[in-house]
């Protein structure tokens, strides 16, 4: 495992976890590229270890637009937990790194002879759940600003760093916002020194700042998943 333990797995018990370790294979999450397309047939499910992944849901003639993000704290995969087989939305490497995967038809095995996996599984599944009906609420009634900040919060917890890439194109991609008022949005929070932006390189500065600026989604995102699945370790790193 990585230094970093994927919080799902590192819940189990020692015994099925070292069980269900047996069957996995570690791989790199290499930044943008796609784990699976919507519609398809996935061979494996996913479990990051480092970096992390959008859940991007697009519809023809409409920008695509990010409804979840699975990081340490998830799985990328969890339609084969409720026994579907095509993969609802596009899983799109957003921030580089590691991930454990194993195939399906022996986790589904596991599904079935451990009690322990399964509940896990399905706590975080209503997680998930509700976490893409706050995403799709936040995006139809918060502003850009707020939101852009929501993004940034949930995006520095799963890179584990102040400090990680992406572009304005890709920030206005993923909240479904024009590349100008991400732009404009942005250009706030650098000016009341929240975050720095330069060549595509974000940095948080102040954490404490930017959760007071961001939209109420991000604490009833944490709150949810506490309630859940117990709490998992947040950056909290501001420096002003």
């Amino acid at each position: 495992m990585a230094t970093i333990e994927n919080h799902l797995l590192a819940g189990l018990p020692a015994r099925d976890r070292r069980r269900l370790l047996l069957l996995a294979t570690a791989m790199p999450l290499d930044l943008s590229s796609v784990l699976v397309s919507a519609g398809e047939t996935p061979a494996y499910v996913y479990f990051p270890t480092r970096g992390f992944v959008s859940l991007v849901s697009s519809s023809e003639g409409n920008p695509s637009l990010e409804v979840g993000m699975v990081g340490t704290e998830g799985m990328v995969g969890t339609q084969v937990v409720l026994g579907v087989v095509e993969a609802p939305l596009r899983a799109l490497v957003q921030g580089a790194g590691s991930a454990l995967r194993i195939p399906i038809k022996p986790f589904r095995g596991e599904l079935d002879s451990c009690k322990a996996l399964k509940e896990v599984m399905d706590r975080y599944i209503h997680v998930l759940n509700l976490q893409l009906m706050t995403s799709l609420t936040c995006v139809r009634f918060h502003q850009v600003a707020p939101r852009l900040a929501r993004w940034l919060l949930m995006s520095q917890d799963r890179a584990h760093s102040n400090q990680f890439s992406v572009t304005q194109e890709f920030m206005a991609y993923m909240l479904g916002a024009r590349r100008s008022g991400i732009s404009e949005a942005a250009t706030l929070l650098q000016r009341d020194g929240l975050i720095s932006y330069k060549r595509g390189e974000m940095t948080v500065l102040d954490r404490p700042g930017l959760e007071a600026v961001s939209c109420s989604c991000y604490l009833a995102d944490l709150q949810c998943y506490a309630r859940s699945l117990g709490s998992v370790s947040v950056q909290s790193k501001g420096t002003k």
